[in-house]
């Protein structure tokens, strides 16, 4: 050993240059298809073998200048090859530099016994680079709006949530404040997945798609936009009643996923809660949607943004009241307070209470029973609700398709509950 690394001599250095060869051939494959690339498979397996070469004499030498000498060589000749004859379209090329670099620097990276971090790398670059085409076309798709709410979400993850202290406060030491604001970060990102994915695919793939995107962004919004849609175009009465469905069953599995992330030992109690709803749910959507119209119009709910800083903030706040209430009224008024709280803010937003139990659950505030039995109260609170939202808005021909489906949900989850 000398510097770290394990000294080879001889053959013995054979399958280091070939993995960097590999490695090379890999991206350049996909560059030898563009035809405005100065550089294709032979450029790239030998850009990759240089690295590891350089690499080698390198650490042979005990100096790194012969490998920074090496990257420099690399940048200049590919910079001069585009320098002295651009393509017909005046492409820089400076995809296929930077690929070069990434190339020489990879092979480098194999001789100091990082093979397997190379190679995953390298697999990386070339789906970079092949799917152009589609990286364009996606970036050409963001509205405004999708841009500004990723940026949001960033702001809530990378600049708010790292300077919050993660320390208990208030009564019960419930409340704590970067704990409190993860919560939002997390409800927030799974949200947004939805939100940006239901206007990224748009009704290209139907009611069913459709009910699971807006399951994941807001199946309250959708609940309410699809029954307006309903009650002003009365044919689509089925369809509103599929999507709607669909949506709430989704919340399942949301509250499954934010189980499994907060407090996992939580999740075999409740697993069988969540997998019964879904599972008798699935009986009454699949009836409906054999009888459906096919050709039935559809249309895509306009959910908010949900990394928007005053929807954070709100359900940041909800989040501690839930929390604190929930603590007071179980220690007040034992299970039934608990209940009573579960059953009132699940009415409008199952996420708080789900999170709230289960941060109760971790500081050991509530057991297992407890905090089941207050998020499956929470989530048929929250069936009631729209069930109401449906009825009011729509009417009861829209209500009574709805509330099939509603019943057989609740009824998994009551009986998965009970045994």
């Amino acid at each position: 050993m000398q510097n770290g690394f394990l000294q080879i001599n001889g053959i013995e250095a054979l399958p280091s240059f070939l993995t960097s060869i590999a490695i090379g051939l890999l991206i350049g494959l996909e560059r030898e298809r563009n035809p405005s690339a100065k550089a294709g498979l032979r450029t790239f397996a030998l850009v990759a073998m240089f690295g590891t070469l350089t690499a080698f004499l390198s650490n042979k030498v005990g100096s790194p200048w012969l490998l920074v000498g090496g990257l420099l060589t690399v940048a200049a000749m590919i910079i001069a090859a585009y320098h002295h004859q651009p393509d017909k379209e005046n492409d820089p090329g400076t995809t296929t530099v930077i690929a070069l670099l990434l190339c020489y620097g990879l092979g480098a990276m194999v001789w100091y016994e990082q093979a397997k971090l190379a190679v995953m790398l390298a697999i990386g670059v070339t789906a970079l680079l092949y799917f152009k085409p589609e990286l364009r076309g996606f970036s050409q798709r963001m509205a405004r709006r999708d841009l500004v709410a990723a940026l949001q979400f960033c702001v809530l993850t990378f600049i708010i949530l790292p300077i919050l202290p993660n320390q208990d406060y208030g009564p019960y030491s419930a409340f704590n404040p970067y704990q409190a604001w993860l919560m939002v970060v997390l409800i927030s990102g799974i949200s947004l997945a939805g939100y940006a994915a239901l206007h990224l695919v748009g009704t290209r793939y139907g009611a069913p798609l459709l009910g699971i995107l807006g399951g994941l962004a807001s199946s309250t919004a959708t609940t309410l936009i699809y029954a307006k849609h309903s009650k002003t175009n009365p044919p689509m009465a089925a369809l509103a009643a599929m999507v709607i469905m669909v949506a709430s069953m989704v919340v399942l599995v949301r509250l499954m996923v934010v189980s499994a992330v907060v407090a996992f030992g939580a999740v075999p109690s409740l697993l069988p809660v969540f997998a019964g709803g879904l599972f008798c749910g699935l009986f009454v959507v699949a009836y409906r949607w054999h009888k459906m119209d096919p050709n039935a119009e559809l249309y895509v709910p306009e959910t908010t943004n949900p990394a928007e800083l005053h929807t954070a903030v709100g359900f940041g706040l909800l989040y501690v009241v839930v929390l604190l209430g929930s603590a007071w009224m179980e220690d007040l008024a034992g299970s039934q307070g608990l209940y009573i709280v579960a059953f009132v803010s699940g009415l409008t937003d199952v996420d708080a209470i789900t999170l709230s139990s289960l941060r109760l659950f971790n500081l050991k505030q509530l057991s297992e029973h407890q905090t089941v039995v207050a998020i499956a109260i929470a989530f048929i609170a929250n069936l009631i609700f729209k069930f109401g939202l449906v009825y009011f808005i729509a009417g009861r021909e829209l209500a009574k398709r709805v509330a099939t489906g509603f019943a057989a949900i609740a009824f998994g989850v009551l009986i998965a509950l009970l045994f």
